[in-house]
């Protein structure tokens, strides 16, 4: 398998488009360290990974905590890929939103990510090696009237590929972002409800996502079958952005 010898390590892996992530990537032979909120889920997460033969660990991390992201950094270790997943969605308008809530939702979408990033790269470096995966929204590409400070959290994350791409690129880091659409999960539904559906009838392919789509895309950017592709934004949103 193609990333038999790799260790990756994905935010937010403890439901939804994190936890298919981690599950195929254990599929494609990684070793994949999840890291979530919930140690319950965590547990049940890795569980179902080893119970299809793959090699899975949880380690709990509050990334709205500056000091949680150092541990998991620390915890951690030395990775091959760090998919950058964990978000905060509060969906508020301009004029419904509070400052707790936005500095949570950048807490954890912008600083998290960053810091994360730059406590594991030191070792990428060494190595010679590594891919970055960040988790980005169609939203950063378009106007979101009911949730403008989760678009901009994520276009700033879009920013740090391009970012990382170029600084790190002659490093053989390759750096790159997904971008998904409507997808349905869990907790979209309960988000958006009848809405979520709704968004998705509105992208070319005329319907929401399902998670393994995204993951997909996830494992193939980590994968040596993207091997020259770097600082890309792919828009993983059944066409919502092409037109």
């Amino acid at each position: 398998m193609e990333l038999e010898d790799q260790r990756v390590l994905v935010t937010g892996a403890t439901a939804g488009i994190g936890q298919e992530a981690a599950k195929l990537f254990a599929r494609r032979g990684a070793g994949v360290v999840i890291s979530g909120r919930d140690t319950q889920r965590g547990a049940q997460t890795v569980a179902a990974i080893e119970a299809q033969g793959g090699r899975a660990e949880f380690i709990a991390a509050d990334l709205n905590d500056i000091e949680s992201v150092r541990r998991l950094a620390e915890r951690a270790g030395e990775v091959d890929v760090l998919v950058n997943n964990a978000a905060a969605l509060t969906p508020r308008t301009t004029f419904e939103q509070d400052v707790e809530s936005f500095d949570m939702m950048f807490d954890v979408d912008v600083r998290a990510p960053f810091f994360l990033t730059a406590a594991l790269l030191p070792k990428m470096i060494a190595r010679g090696s590594g891919a970055i995966v960040n988790i980005s929204s169609m939203g950063a590409s378009v106007g979101v009237p009911f949730a403008p400070v989760t678009a901009a959290a994520k276009a700033a994350l879009e920013s740090f590929t391009r970012s990382w791409a170029a600084a790190f690129g002659a490093n053989g880091i390759r750096v790159n972002t997904v971008a998904p659409g409507p997808v349905r999960t869990d907790g979209a539904i309960d988000t958006f409800g009848d809405a979520l559906e709704q968004l998705g009838a509105q992208t070319l392919l005329g319907r929401t996502a399902h998670p393994i789509e995204i993951a997909e895309a996830i494992v193939f950017l980590a994968s040596p079958q993207a091997s020259y592709l770097t600082g890309a934004t792919v828009a993983v949103d059944g066409g919502f952005t092409a037109v």
